[in-house]
């Protein structure tokens, strides 16, 4: 890490990049950063990736005519050798998904990292940078529009400082997860990242995302079938969902439907030309088409909580005060032990599929939620300060 880094002018050219690409394949690990715009589209526009490893950095312009991005892509996904570290890294491994069908792997997300270091829920890159390095880093840039060519150098500077910043906190970030013994608790989380599954956006799970009251079956067939022509629509035409139609006017349509497509004029939300067009057409096919939502998908009752009365809802807020005691005690980030939800859930009675209850959550968190539950374990105050106690066997 002593060599001063070789950052490269910005890459247009197919065998640059390729040279680059055979030289960082050699690498233990790459760090990765895109720019991207996404505020009128549905895909995300690609307008800027930059590389890094510990002896040199770059940054590519996957707009540049002509430029073959496969050994990028293949270094990126299909290179099992080389370890690439992402900050905040979800919709950069999505940008990735969207251009190859699979996500970068091994992987790693120095802020997920930082959780198990005690550095906060969801630290960002600028104070990820401070805390680790020292450097403020420049947000002047932060805010440009990535894809208005050509691009300044203060841009590109801009850029590749996230992946050089990067390069040189991951084997800091990384001796000191070996020191604590807390490595291991990251495998679970960081092969959760690149499920390619979080990436791919079927279109018939998409009404799970749009908020509902209510339970028919008929209805949310009706939702599920609107949501995935939205979704369609959206993909075909390259526009964010909301343009197409909003979730609150999806809902009503899906709750009182139209008899007929001159109906459409009279719906909120909606364009009265749709009265008489192709998509609102489409529309009326797909809620005409829908079919109950069989048993089997039907959302769980009461938001997941199962049997959660006052009482369930005070045993759960009672685990919540004990996962802050823990997560205090041992300078971890609250939500790597365990979520609101499955507190609530383990309220409730439930035992099984819970996260918190099995390896190393369990030793550190889940053995002490089930004994409180359980009763084998209490709350007292010393010296001003909260702590658990055990108790004399099981309450009654």
């Amino acid at each position: 890490m002593g060599n001063r880094m070789h950052v490269h002018p910005l890459i247009t050219d197919s065998a640059t990049l390729a040279n680059l690409c055979t030289r960082l394949a050699d690498a233990d690990f790459v760090t990765v950063d895109t720019e991207f715009m996404r505020e009128s589209t549905y895909w995300p526009e690609l307008c800027l990736i930059q590389i890094a490893d510990t002896n040199e950095a770059a940054a590519i312009d996957p707009m540049a005519p002509g430029l073959d991005m496969t050994p990028l892509l293949d270094l990126l996904v299909n290179n099992e050798d080389v370890l690439k570290v992402f900050h905040a890294g979800g919709q950069d491994i999505e940008i990735i998904y969207n251009l190859t069908g699979k996500t970068p792997h091994p992987l790693f997300d120095t802020q997920v990292a930082a959780m198990a270091l005690g550095q906060g829920e969801q630290i960002g890159y600028s104070n990820l940078v401070d805390s680790w390095l020292g450097i403020q880093v420049d947000k002047g840039a932060r805010f440009t529009d990535w894809s208005r060519r050509p691009l300044d150098q203060r841009q590109v500077d801009y850029a590749i400082g996230d992946v050089t910043h990067l390069s040189s906190i991951f084997p800091k970030m990384l001796e000191r997860l070996k020191k604590t013994g807390r490595g291991a608790w990251l495998d679970q989380e960081m092969e959760r990242l690149a499920d390619p599954a979080h990436y791919a956006n079927d279109p018939d799970l998409a009404w799970k995302r749009v908020r509902i009251s209510g339970r028919k079956p008929d209805v949310l067939g009706r939702l599920k079938a609107l949501a995935r022509w939205r979704e369609l629509e959206a993909q075909a035409k390259d526009l964010p969902r909301g343009r197409i139609v909003k979730d609150e006017t999806l809902g009503d349509l899906a709750g009182h439907p139209p008899r007929k497509q001159a109906d459409l004029a009279r719906v909120r939300g909606l364009s009265a030309t749709w009265a008489g067009n192709d998509i609102g057409g489409r529309l009326m096919a797909a809620i005409e088409g829908a079919e109950p939502l069989p048993a089997d998908e039907m959302p769980p009752r009461d938001d997941r909580k199962p049997g959660l009365g006052k009482e369930g809802s005070l045993v759960a807020d009672l685990l919540k005060l004990l996962l802050k005691i823990r997560a205090r005690d041992i300078d971890v980030a609250s939500r790597l032990l365990a979520r609101s939800e499955e507190l609530e859930l383990l309220a409730a009675g439930v035992r099984e599929d819970l996260p918190m209850l099995t390896g190393w959550r369990f030793d550190q968190f889940g053995r002490d939620a089930l004994d409180l539950v359980e009763g084998r374990l209490g709350f007292v105050v010393k010296n001003g300060k909260l702590k658990m106690v055990r108790t004399e066997g099981e309450a009654e």
